[in-house]
């Protein structure tokens, strides 16, 4: 005969509430966390008061629409001529200013690959623009 209780007594860890507790705790840390701006190097950027006009002689345009296409002064090229052409272009004017203009959605790789081709001949005198002129919808 077995006189022994047999009672079987299960742990149990109550988890209605964690859900309160989690939801308490990141509504706090929200609260009192405190946002520091980073101050970086004190820089004060310049400011243009007039723009200067340039004769168009001076100024070779460079685009890149969002599919990737490049245009230069209105030519199709692939990424492997730019040098090539930029090379001759500032051979021929050494004060030729590249004017690069981008499209908001353009791949930056291709921007990149296109930067390095205009190192490659020594095209430093570069003014960046990324709106290219026309309506914001518009398809290339």
């Amino acid at each position: 005969m077995n006189f022994g209780r047999s009672t079987n007594k299960d742990t149990f860890i109550p988890t209605s509430s964690m859900g309160d507790i989690a939801f308490l705790l990141l509504i706090f840390f929200m609260v009192t966390t405190i946002f520091r701006e980073e101050t970086g190097l004190p820089v004060e950027l310049p400011r243009a008061e007039v723009g200067e006009e340039v004769n168009r002689e001076l100024v070779s345009n460079i685009y890149i629409n969002r599919v990737g296409q490049i245009s230069i002064d209105d030519r199709l090229v692939q990424i492997k001529h730019i040098a090539d052409i930029m090379g001759t272009k500032i051979s021929d004017n050494p004060q030729l200013i590249v004017a690069f203009k981008t499209d908001t959605y353009a791949d930056y790789g291709t921007v990149s690959d296109v930067m390095e081709e205009l190192k490659e001949v020594n095209a430093v005198r570069v003014f960046f623009n990324n709106d290219i002129e026309g309506s914001p919808g518009q398809k290339y």
